[in-house]
């Protein structure tokens, strides 16, 4: 395992089943840009307990978190 600050500044998430390294101190909210989901009709559990939008920004993600995000699609 690597040693030294840049071991601290990555950290490994899952969304939807796959692995994704992102930056550390990154929110749900700053994911979502990522990820290019602009909507706020978006649902998002993170480790089997959904997150109101309302905390995305402040929920701080954690190495080895597992989320599952879904985009709300309207229609007939």
């Amino acid at each position: 395992m690597a040693k030294g600050p840049a071991a601290l500044s990555t950290l490994t998430v899952h969304v939807n089943g796959e692995a994704m390294e992102l930056s550390a101190g990154v929110s749900i909210s700053q994911l979502l840009s990522q990820l290019e989901i602009t909507t706020r009709h978006v649902a998002v559990e993170l480790n089997l307990e959904i997150v109101p939008f309302e905390r995305h920004a402040e929920c701080i993600l954690a190495d080895g978190d597992k989320l599952e995000v879904v985009t709300l699609v309207g229609g007939g």
